[in-house]
């Protein structure tokens, strides 16, 4: 239905942030736009708008061993991003993300890639919202045709006439005023109003989630509306039927 509603969500401080959306054309200005602050994923795909499609920032699929090209999907997005590439994490297996801790993680990372890679420790803080996501697509499988892997700076490279953006969101760590300048711009263009682009982040989130959820939001719109693409193409799937795949 053109009235139901999409989430776009990215991980945060509190959880999870979801920006959720009207459909592409049906008001204008971008529509309503509701920004929500989520401590379990679950909470996101159970609201009371009932999102009809839901594309998070997070792994979706994790096979039981990784080759040289990677899981898939990071090797597919990376040569696009240009400058951008290193947002987008290596992706261990499911046992090293299943990992107590983060040494445990290494070592079976190592046991499980070829050539054999350790995990960093960028990819391990998540791991925890990683396990969340997985073990909830696993237990309630009628989730897996609404929820879609995605990745902000792939959808900003969408917005950008798929071209890489030069500006990072980020410098040493640091929210970069004129990265986020860039991306609010490309969010306005896409259709969503300077208010929402420009709005104070819910507690518990910072000014580039916010951003980073309204990215996933736009391609939510696209899966509804027919016209997104899988990386890689077509989706490969793991020892559970997970599909692995980032789309844009």
């Amino acid at each position: 239905m053109d009235d139901c509603w999409l989430a776009g969500v990215d991980g945060c401080p509190a959880g999870w942030i979801a920006a959720l959306v009207r459909p592409e054309g049906v008001r204008p200005e971008g529509g309503e736009i509701r920004l929500r602050i989520a401590a379990r994923f679950a909470e996101v795909v159970r609201a009371v708008e009932a999102p009809a499609i839901v594309t998070v920032d997070m792994p979706i699929g994790l096979p039981d061993r990784i080759g040289p090209g990677g899981r898939g999907p990071e090797a597919a997005v990376r040569r696009l991003l240009g400058g951008r590439q290193s947002s987008v994490f290596s992706v261990p297996s499911r046992g090293a993300v299943d990992a107590a801790d983060y040494r445990d993680a290494c070592r079976i990372a190592l046991a499980t890639s070829d050539p054999p890679r350790k995990v960093s420790k960028q990819l391990f803080m998540i791991a925890p919202k990683i396990r969340e996501l997985d073990r909830l697509l696993r237990a309630e499988p009628g989730l897996v045709p609404i929820v879609f892997e995605c990745h902000p700076e792939v959808a900003f490279w969408r917005l950008n006439g798929n071209r890489p953006l030069a500006e990072p969101k980020k410098l040493k760590g640091v929210l970069h005023g004129p990265g986020l300048a860039l991306r609010r711009r490309l969010l306005v263009e896409a259709g969503f109003s300077e208010a929402a682009v420009a709005a104070v982040p819910p507690k518990g989130a910072a000014a580039d989630d916010v951003l980073d959820a309204l990215a996933c939001a736009t391609i939510a719109r696209r899966i509804h509306a027919g016209r997104a693409e899988p990386f890689p193409a077509p989706p490969g799937r793991d020892a559970f039927g997970l599909p692995v795949a980032i789309w844009a």
